[in-house]
Order: C-alpha cells, then structure tokens, then sequence
C-alpha cells in the first residue's frame, strides 16, 4: 500500500471496514452477551456511514488532486459493489428487505463485473456513469434508513421502502445505460 495514492487507500479502507460492519450487525443478532441489540447495531450503521463517506471522499480526491487511476476506476466501483450486497445480504437475513430486490441489484453486479472484465480484456476501463453513482448513493442511503428503522417511526419505514423502490429502479436503469453505452466492448 506504499505505492498508492490516498483516494486508492481510501478504497481499500472501505473494503476493509465491510468486516467490522458484517460481524457487528448480524452478530448483533446474538445478543452480544446481553447487550441491548440497538447498540451494535447502532455501531453498525456508524461503521456502514463511515465507509458510505470513503466513496464520496476518494473520487472528490482524485478528481480534484488528478490522482485517477486505473485501479481506483477498477477497484471503486467493486468495492462499493461489495459494500452494498454485503449490507444487502445482512438485512436479507435481518428480514429488513426482501430477498428478490438484492437479487435483482446483485444479478445487475454481477452483469456489469462481467461487462467490465470483457471490456478490461479488450483494453478498456469502464468507469461508474452517473447514472452508476446515483444508484450507489440511493443504495447506500436505502440501507442506513433500514438500518435506523427498528419499528420505531412508521414513518421511516415507509420511507426506506420509497427509497428502496428508487434504488431497484435506478438499478434497472444503471444496467441498461452501461449496456447500451458499452454495447461495442461485447463487439470484440
């Protein structure tokens, strides 16, 4: 990690802190030896908002410093992709979303991936579109309100299902414009 730049370090940081969130929020399940179950998860949610961050930091960085690299067009998208099934499978299991919603947004990674390691072959790198990115952002916001809801505020429920519609349709849409956008890459 001595060669890499601080957006790239950022990334990886990100990819790291899917551990610390994974084992707080399902072993919160446990009950971690009594311990009111809010409070890792509550932890959880801080560790999730933390990496969130990491994403939004590292490309402001290495856009305004120019420090864009092939491995951060490679390794953000991936690592914000690992983030988000992560917490995706976690809620699964946590009966906070339904099972065919992350299969829909996890089939959409994996096709994309692909896309991108038959591009990466031919000698292109395929960065996130925008449309990529407001996905990612309506994701990552979808789990922090499923993540916050604990039966609480009604409200909050019904929000974090409008969010989570908005985030399948963004998913749907992300697909299709990498798709048409990239359609040559499959050409070769």
């Amino acid at each position: 990690m001595r060669n890499m730049n601080l957006p790239n370090k950022l990334t990886i940081f990100r990819v790291i802190l899917i551990v610390p969130f994974v084992v707080l929020l399902l072993g919160g399940n446990a009950g971690w030896f009594g311990v009111n179950i809010l409070l890792p998860h509550g932890i959880a949610l801080a560790v999730f908002i933390l990496a969130s961050l990491t994403d939004l930091a590292d490309g402001k960085i290495a856009r305004k410093y120019g420090l864009v690299t092939n491995f951060g067009k490679f390794m953000d998208p991936l690592a914000d992709k690992l983030l988000v099934c992560s917490a995706l499978i976690c809620l699964v299991e946590l009966k906070r979303i339904p099972a065919w919603v992350v299969i829909i947004i996890i089939a959409r990674e994996f096709i994309i991936s692909g896309f991108r390691l038959v591009a990466s072959d031919n000698g292109v790198v395929i960065a996130a579109s925008y449309w990529g990115k407001f996905k990612t952002t309506f994701q990552m916001v979808m789990v922090c309100l499923m993540l916050v809801n604990v039966g609480f505020w009604p409200w909050l429920d019904v929000l974090a299902q409008v969010v989570m519609w908005i985030a399948l349709a963004l998913t749907v849409i992300s697909l299709a414009d990498y798709l048409v956008k990239n359609r040559d890459v499959m050409k070769g």
